[in-house]
């Protein structure tokens, strides 16, 4: 991909640019937690964006996507915003980099990217910190990874339409290789976990289904969530978010709020546990704890929170009982990817199966992505 974005630079602009990078993500436990308060546990990966950028002079942006083999110039006022949906991620960069004081002037770039599309590994926010990071870094802004991260982040809200919590940016710019960071998002506290699973492999298994009701689902749900934390809160005024709830003060509030409520809120707080027991495993190197608690956080958002489905519940089924590690819906559900850890003598028969079983049953196959555990947002 490297060499193919610089061709193109060269062939399309006449000149050398500079090259930088940003990943995708995975979240390898903490789902429905962000706005519930609590912690997420993401990681970048080793598929993301990538792309050659260069000072132009002028004060008009010109960039070419590879992806879709397209070209688009737009001015740097709030006015020239694009049509073209991909381009409008660069623009609200440039845009939300100038509304925090920084210099932002007319720039060509050609940019690809290896994250699969659809797959919930976040290619948009590895689009995002990738100029986020290069736009700061070419014209010597000095905004730190937190600021690009929230740039990314804004880009969403005001320019995309998407009003989308920090993991996914903040996994982007601050992705290690070899580690997972532990967010606290009601603190934006963080702190890095050693991930070098020897022996294991990290395999996305897509099932190339997105459920319709996904958007209205997600709202429902997250509607129980205040409820809960508000009934609690009766008793226990310092519960700001449901994370910092305790099980037996759920307990407390069972008869007054609805059934759904209370599983919504007892999959929430399980989940808050659960992030710092995989914390702990993997301190000890106890990943056979880790994969465990994956089952858990599927079990949970399966029968509690509800937002499997019957291709996810498939998949999951077929790795217990293929003794693979740990396996779990991973994103908001209703479809695309489980997260799976595999054993690498498991791997082989593991992947077989799936392809072999899921396609007898449901018509069509599914994907698979291998991941490692890489480096977030940076100069090439």
């Amino acid at each position: 991909m490297k060499e193919q974005i610089l061709e193109k630079f060269r062939s399309v602009f006449g000149c050398e640019g500079e090259l930088y990078a940003a990943s995708g993500r995975v979240n390898l436990i903490g789902e429905h937690t962000d706005y519930n308060g609590g912690y997420v546990f993401p990681g970048a990966i080793d598929k993301g964006i990538m792309a050659a950028i260069r000072v132009n002079g002028t004060d008009k942006v010109r960039a070419f996507s590879v992806d879709y083999n397209e070209m688009v110039e737009f001015g740097l006022n709030e006015e020239d915003k694009p049509r073209q949906s991909w381009a409008c991620y660069i623009f609200g960069v440039c845009r939300e980099t100038i509304k925090r004081g920084g210099k932002v002037e007319g720039f060509d770039t050609v940019f690809a990217g290896d994250v699969p599309l659809g797959a919930g590994l976040s290619s948009s926010a590895a689009l995002e910190s990738c100029f986020a990071y290069a736009i700061n870094d070419i014209f010597g802004n000095k905004l730190d990874l937190f600021e690009l991260a929230k740039i990314g982040q804004s880009t969403e809200h005001n320019y995309c339409g998407v009003k989308c919590g920090i993991m996914d940016q903040f996994a982007s710019c601050f992705g290690k290789k070899g580690c997972l960071i532990r967010l606290n998002c009601k603190t934006l506290e963080y702190k890095y976990f050693p991930f070098n699973p020897e022996g294991y492999r990290l395999v996305l298994v897509d099932s190339c289904v997105k459920h319709e009701l996904a958007s209205s689902a997600y709202n429902k749900r997250r509607q129980s969530c205040e409820n809960a934390a508000a009934a609690i809160r009766v008793n226990h005024p310092e519960v700001e978010f449901l994370s910092d709830a305790k099980r037996v003060w759920l307990d407390e509030v069972r008869e007054q709020i609805p059934e759904e409520d209370f599983l919504r809120a007892e999959y929430v707080i399980g989940e808050v546990q659960r992030v710092l027991d995989v914390c702990d495993a993997l301190e000890r190197g106890d990943y056979e704890t880790v994969g465990e608690m994956m089952y858990q956080t599927h079990f949970g958002m399966s029968k509690l929170y509800e937002v499997s489905c019957e291709e996810l519940d498939f998949l999951n089924k077929l790795a217990r009982k293929m003794d693979v590690t740990g396996s779990r819906v991973m994103g908001g559900g209703f479809g695309g990817c489980t997260i799976n850890l595999v054993k690498d003598e498991l791997y082989e028969p593991f992947i077989a199966a799936v392809k072999e079983q899921f396609t007898a049953k449901f018509n069509h196959a599914p994907k698979i992505y291998d991941v490692v555990i890489s480096d977030g947002a940076r100069k090439i």
